[in-house]
């Protein structure tokens, strides 16, 4: 039987939910816009693509000021806040249809996706327990899944009337609005542990930093060609990638919460194992493949085993102590973007050769992955330890 949160930490939910929403319809808003934005407004290519997705990720980087910030702002209101910027930039893209222009307004949007996401994994591991953390992280993904559908329809029926200009801002305005909403809202408990405001780095904790490495590695391969391989490859229009987000969602809503109730009764090796197994064979797909539906099929699977990424978070809450939890998903975070950073740059090299070998050398990267969660204890012996 599942367990339930406290009646206090059912605020808690909300707040997350609310914003959960908010960020993911302003990031899937303008992921629906941006490839085909930078390939037709920007005449952008794989190498402008590379570099754009590394820069994307620099706050991601520097997620470790996170900690810093916590002294000065609670965690709540920085997540509130992190929401807001999102929304700006994702509402300015459209005004700069040119490459120093769009890196600009993607930098303002990451910065307020990769200060909210450390903040919001913070906050589920805090206030939910060992048993309901992967049940609560599982709804909150099929929640951005169901959002994401919404996002997806709602800029393909837009797209047939209004030009991209129009479309980021009204995005971005609605997720800027929500967010300075939520900053008036306050569903904190004061029985929590308090946290600590300093950066976390402990040697039993080296699984979990190698698998967030990891896991930042082979999600630069999906974020920054999966998609641009459809576009430039198999020439997939804006309606048609947008089409492609609503089936992926449809899946991921109804597959996210078992994927949390996977963790509870398999454990996270299990989960784990499966995913790194099957991007093996949809990194593989991506390289070799001339067919529309195979690589299609392929987008589909990927996405849906990136969700089995919650097991990472969950090992790492039966692992640590609880004062440990903010600052180290902060760090955590920065860590899974070194490798985010690096990865498109040389990825967009590697496309300008020839764009198999990217997605054969993210085949090797899935089988780094796959060894390294082997490592991660049974089911049992992590019950042990709790």
């Amino acid at each position: 039987m599942e367990q339930q949160p406290a009646a206090d930490n059912r605020r808690m939910f909300l707040y997350l939910l609310i914003l959960t929403s908010a960020s993911t319809f302003g990031l899937q808003g303008w992921r629906s816009l941006i490839t085909n934005f930078c390939v037709e407004r920007a005449g952008l290519g794989g190498f402008e693509m590379g570099v754009l997705q590394s820069v994307r990720e620099v706050p991601g980087l520097l997620s470790l000021l996170v900690i810093y910030l916590l002294c000065i702002i609670s965690e709540r209101r920085l997540a509130a806040l992190a929401v807001v910027l999102l929304g700006v930039g994702a509402a300015l893209a459209g005004f700069l249809p040119n490459f120093s222009g769009i890196i600009l307004t993607t930098l303002i949007m990451s910065f307020g996706f990769h200060y909210f996401e450390p903040v919001n994994q913070s906050l589920t591991l805090q206030y939910f327990n060992k048993g309901y953390a992967p049940i609560v992280a599982g709804r909150l993904r099929s929640v951005a899944a169901a959002t994401s559908i919404f996002a997806s329809g709602f800029i393909f029926v837009l797209a047939f009337f209004l030009n991209y200009t129009s479309m980021f801002l009204l995005v971005g305005m609605s997720v800027v609005l929500v967010g300075f909403g939520c900053l008036f809202f306050d569903p904190t408990d004061k029985n929590i542990p308090p946290q600590h405001k300093k950066m976390i780095l402990r040697r039993r904790y080296w699984l979990y930093y190698a698998l967030t490495f990891m896991a930042g590695a082979r999600r630069q391969i999906f974020v920054a060609f999966a998609l641009f391989l459809l576009v430039e490859k198999f020439k997939f229009p804006v309606q048609g990638v947008t089409a492609l987000f609503i089936v992926n969602n449809v899946v991921l809503f109804f597959l996210s919460p078992l994927i949390g109730r996977a963790i509870n009764r398999f454990g996270e090796r299990a989960v784990l194992s499966i995913e790194y197994s099957g991007l093996f064979f949809v990194f593989l797909t991506y390289a070799f493949t001339d067919s529309t539906i195979l690589v299609t099929l392929a987008y589909v699977v990927n996405q849906a085993l990136f969700n089995c990424s919650i097991a990472i978070n969950t090992f790492f809450q039966k692992i640590a102590d609880p004062q440990d939890i903010a600052p180290s998903m902060a760090v955590g975070f920065a860590i899974n973007h070194i490798a985010a950073v690096i990865i498109p740059v040389f990825g967009g090299l590697m496309w300008l050769s020839h764009q198999r070998l990217v997605f054969v050398g993210a085949a090797g990267l899935a089988v780094c992955s796959f060894i390294l969660c082997r490592m991660v204890p049974s089911k049992e012996k992590l019950a042990n330890r709790a």
